[in-house]
């Protein structure tokens, strides 16, 4: 596969995205590298980087999206394509954005039919089990998962009326998180931070060691496991679902019999529900309808979280893509993946097939679900 020398960045058009998969800053280390970058006009306005810092980076501004994905050789964007732009994928095409896949079968048919080369931020892993590119969006939907729980906590938005600090002399909000990865740790720290009483639960020992040893004891670590989450799930104010298997679907863990354990009104804010949600009674929502009640329960599915807050995502996201977004640009993905062996795992579909193990065992779990039907 020839180098790739023109990088499309198209303005992202999924329901309520408002980051963009590039900076000013990330256009000028294109440039440098000797790669043309083209940006449709517009692109990153909600992230609060007008067109003319993107020109005056080296990028060329075009006026619509079927411009972009034309003339670009690499795409590089921050969710997954819609439907109305599996038009544009093509066998000569290299995509990089988030996929999930296993959330997303459709998508994953359409990309194996068109034989575009997709790279999915979330499945490039270290040999050490780190996810480089996932983790700068973990660290903001964790952070924010609490601040949102907080929110609809508020008795005028169908909580319990429960303030998470507390008052002295009054019990704090009971937080339960479960998964002490980067979502999970992160919502912890901030929960803990607004002095909540959080129970971090993970079935990871060492790290629930390491949490215990940096929060000294202002966070309680819970092994996982069926009973433990009934005991803690029957007197929690908030829920955060942080269970991720890189790839795969989220594994459920919390059935929906323990759901309705909860005290009414309570919440559930799970950021595992772009990888299908590891609560029996997730579904996906918008940040326009992020809310729905089940069992007398709150529960709040907004896959892109952190579109929300697009400057901090924005700016955080490609400080993480850079390297690997200027090395598949310049070099082409085989060179590229051999710098970076970590970026042979986040290829998830190429020359018309689909390669990610993970995602192929979600792919194989789902159509025996299916009754072997796709």
């Amino acid at each position: 596969m020839m180098p790739h020398s023109v990088v499309g960045v198209p303005r992202e058009v999924k329901h309520e995205e408002h980051r963009v998969a590039i900076t000013p800053d990330g256009v000028q280390e294109l440039v440098a590298h000797g790669v043309k970058a083209i940006v449709e006009a517009g692109a990153g306005v909600d992230s609060g980087i007008p067109d003319e810092d993107y020109k005056a980076a080296g990028a060329t501004l075009l006026n619509s999206p079927e411009e972009i994905w034309e003339q670009a050789t690499l795409i590089a964007k921050v969710k997954e394509p819609i439907e109305e732009e599996y038009c544009y994928l093509r066998d000569d095409l290299m995509l990089f954005t988030y996929l999930h896949l296993a959330a997303y079968p459709q998508l994953a048919e359409v990309l194996v039919k068109s034989g575009t080369c997709a790279i999915a931020y979330e499945t490039v892993e270290r040999d050490s089990g780190a996810l480089p590119l996932l983790a700068p969006m973990s660290e903001v939907a964790g952070r924010m998962a609490v601040q949102i729980g907080a929110r609809y906590l508020e008795a005028h938005r169908g909580g319990r009326g429960v303030l998470l600090g507390g008052v002295p002399g009054v019990r704090p909000g009971r937080v339960c998180v479960i998964g002490a990865g980067n979502v999970g740790w992160n919502a912890a720290w901030i929960a803990a931070g607004m002095e909540a009483e959080v129970l971090l639960f993970d079935r990871d020992l060492d790290r629930l060691r390491w949490t215990d040893q940096i929060h000294r004891g202002r966070i309680t670590t819970l092994a996982s496991n069926r009973g433990a989450l009934e005991r803690a799930l029957s007197t929690a104010d908030l829920l955060i679902g942080a269970v991720l298997v890189a790839g795969d679907r989220a594994p459920v863990v919390v059935p929906d019999e323990m759901v309705q354990l909860m005290p009414h009104q309570a919440v559930i804010v799970d950021v595992a529900v772009d990888q299908g949600g590891c609560v029996a009674t997730t579904k996906e929502t918008t940040h326009t309808e992020p809310i729905y009640e089940t069992h007398g329960i709150i529960h709040y599915g907004v896959a892109n979280m952190p579109g929300a807050v697009p400057h901090t995502s924005t700016w955080a996201l490609t400080n993480a893509t850079m390297p690997y977004l200027v090395e598949l640009a310049a070099y082409g993905i085989d060179a590229a993946t051999r710098r970076y062996p970590e970026l042979q795992k986040g290829i998830n579909t190429r020359d018309g097939k689909l390669v990610n193990e993970a995602v192929k065992n979600a792919e194989r779990s789902r159509k025996e679900n299916d009754g072997g039907h796709s």
